[in-house]
């Protein structure tokens, strides 16, 4: 299996351009095996659940005839267009390798700059709008992702502790994920310079041949990880375990049940201005196969 591409300069120098197809192959490879062994080993070796009543840790401020919300309009808004940004640039970026022509370039950057301006829109929106302390990682993250995985191992049924607003799985990837997006963005804006676009005139000499292999390779590095990523991100979103999270990405609230279920209210504290909603809201329905008593390690 190759990992780079190069090839001879007009000065004979070997340089980069990229990296070697395979590795999209092994990205796709990976995620699949991954999904497939997370779902072997939920099934036949994650130790069995019972169910989890949150009735004794009910918080004052959250009533029986309310829904909690867990992710606000404008964050919902930012995920999903953010969604079909990402969707669109690893589209356009692998299909063409499989011999799929199209006009993928220009497709390509518009997609990165709608991506770009997503990105910006989450972290202002995070910083000046929502307590975004809630993803940094403390020591009480560690000691409870340290219970999983010995509970995991040990066929021990879940600790009765739970997380506050996102878990130390959700951190862990979405900090990964920023990382390689600003990497693929930040490297993307760079080869803009080697394209027209509205922008600014093509200019292929703002870097060295050297420095633009080095550019290439980070960039496809970047993308062949978000394959695994996303795919990953897919299969827990549509597992009946997780669907109450994915119904909360879509209708932005969870259930008193499934709050108490599986957030520590200590840790997580509900603003019951935030929880109002209307009358019809004592029907509060789960997706199908939703059980919030179902816990698996993720």
């Amino acid at each position: 299996m190759e990992f780079l591409r190069r090839a001879s300069n007009p000065w004979d120098q070997q340089v980069m351009l990229g990296i070697a197809w395979d590795l999209m192959w092994l990205a796709l490879a990976v995620g699949i095996v991954f999904v497939v062994g997370h779902a072997i080993s939920v099934k036949w070796f994650a130790p069995k659940t019972t169910p989890v009543s949150g009735a004794a840790a009910a918080p004052s401020n959250v009533q029986a005839s309310e829904r909690v919300v867990r992710h606000a309009a404008p964050a919902r808004v930012f995920h999903w267009l953010m969604s079909l940004a990402m969707f669109a640039l690893l589209i356009t970026a692998f299909v063409p390798v499989i011999g799929i022509q199209f006009p993928w370039v220009t497709i390509h950057w518009i997609a990165g700059i709608g991506l770009l301006l997503t990105v910006v829109y989450h972290v202002v929106h995070a910083i000046t709008r929502e307590d975004f302390r809630s993803m940094v990682i403390g020591a009480a993250d560690v000691q409870e992702g340290a219970r999983s995985v010995r509970g995991f191992f040990k066929r021990l049924p879940p600790s009765p502790e739970k997380a506050g607003k996102y878990p130390l799985d959700h951190k862990l990837y979405h900090h990964s994920v920023s990382v390689v997006t600003i990497g693929a963005i930040a490297t993307g804006i760079l080869m803009m310079f080697r394209v027209d676009t509205p922008f600014w005139e093509r200019n292929p000499y703002i870097l060295s041949d050297q420095l633009w292999g080095v550019t290439y390779v980070v960039h496809g590095v970047c993308g062949v990880a978000l394959i695994t990523m996303t795919l990953a991100h897919i299969y827990f979103a549509i597992r009946p375990e997780k669907r109450w999270i994915t119904r909360s990405m879509i209708k932005g609230w969870i259930t008193r049940q499934e709050f108490l279920a599986h957030h520590d209210p200590t840790r997580w504290v509900v603003d019951s201005s935030a929880t109002r909603v209307p009358a019809d809201a004592t029907r509060a329905s789960t997706l199908p196969g939703t059980s919030p008593e179902k816990q698996s390690v993720s």
